[in-house]
């Protein structure tokens, strides 16, 4: 129970790492808001683990602003914010990207964590505590090629990670992310262009434990870096990867 007493707000849980991260934080004690675009999907999950479910669409700052009070307002306090909703644009050549898919990536990948800092950052300032914690990917550290303006957005968090734990430190709120490798998740078909026996085998050989990343592989790094255990670590950008980027 090494979040009991602890509330959190996970985005994108309707699904994916998302699920991993809020059924592995309601399984060690904490109170979880289940955020994500999809409603349903997240009252499924806040239904299976006691919490709570929240419409948000991450790119939107009064969404956003609406998912920051509506978690205040039940919990009272808010300990942990795990950003984590994200999305792709398919393989590409980086010239032929639409600027549409561009904007769409960067709106969820980066904006969103610009928004949830303007909503919730004076908060756990006011409270002297708190923790957050970005899904970045490793592609912001290791990219891929025709996934350009993804690994370009990944590689933004990353950034944005570890400017925020330098500024918040002297408040007592920690920062770090988590860089998984691709995953049993809605995602994967759009990182591999298409899901086939030999395009999975190609990409598997690339990682040397030789599996993907799962939710449950997720939710433990991710309560790890949450809880009182990793009270020393703030700024990090941890591979749950396998070995992808040694």
């Amino acid at each position: 129970m090494r979040l009991q007493g602890k509330t959190a707000i996970v985005t994108g849980a309707g699904s994916g790492f998302g699920a991993g991260i809020a059924r592995k934080f309601a399984a060690e004690g904490a109170r979880v808001m289940c955020a994500d675009i999809n409603l349903d999907a997240a009252q499924q999950v806040a239904r299976e683990i006691g919490g709570i479910a929240q419409l948000v669409d991450v790119g939107q700052s009064d969404s956003v602003n609406d998912m920051a009070a509506a978690a205040l307002e039940a919990f009272g306090a808010l300990d942990i914010l795990v950003n984590n909703a994200g999305i792709t644009h398919l393989p590409g050549l980086m010239e032929d990207i639409t600027e549409e898919d561009f904007d769409r990536v960067l709106n969820v990948n980066a904006k969103s964590v610009y928004l949830t800092a303007r909503a919730l950052v004076g908060h756990m300032k006011g409270r002297g505590t708190g923790a957050i914690l970005n899904i970045a990917s490793t592609a912001g550290v290791s990219p891929r090629p025709r996934l350009n303006w993804y690994n370009a957005s990944k590689g933004w968090m990353i950034t944005a990670t570890k400017a925020m734990a330098v500024e918040l430190a002297p408040f007592g709120v920690r920062v770090n992310a988590l860089n998984p490798v691709a995953g049993e998740t809605p995602l994967l078909k759009s990182f591999m262009g298409e899901d086939t026996p030999e395009i999975r085998a190609k990409f598997l050989a690339t990682i040397p434990l030789g599996r993907f990343s799962t939710p449950e592989d997720m939710g433990n790094a991710a309560c790890f870096l949450c809880s009182s255990e990793a009270s020393m670590v703030t700024g990090v950008a941890m591979e749950v990867d396998g070995g992808r980027c040694i």
